[in-house]
């Protein structure tokens, strides 16, 4: 059995103030303002992490007047940690199993 994780959302949430984001915005929603202040972000920087973010599916936008409130899509973590306990049960499984292979 393969198991395997989702690489592109690992590397867009390998960055450390992506990372940051997504752990500001599991506990609110936050504007981009908001998101500014807590990380010491520079607007455009933060707005091109943003982006990425909003391409892989992790974070929701939502208009407000002249502002743009960002949400976590939490199923799109809960399916990568899902990934991961696939990956940590296979490897019990092998473990228990003494599963290996033969050098030639």
């Amino acid at each position: 059995m393969m198991t395997s994780v989702d690489t592109d959302l690992m590397r867009v949430l390998a960055d450390p103030l992506r990372l940051k984001i997504v752990t500001l915005l599991a506990r609110e929603t936050l504007c981009t303002t908001h998101l500014v202040e807590e990380t010491g972000a520079k607007q455009t920087n933060l707005s091109n992490h943003m982006k990425v973010l909003r391409e892989v599916g992790v974070v929701d936008t939502e208009p407000c007047g002249r502002f743009v409130y960002y949400r976590l899509r939490p199923e799109v973590i809960e399916a990568l940690a899902g990934q991961f306990a696939d990956l940590a049960r296979t490897a019990r499984s092998t473990v228990e199993a003494n599963v290996k292979r033969s050098c030639p």
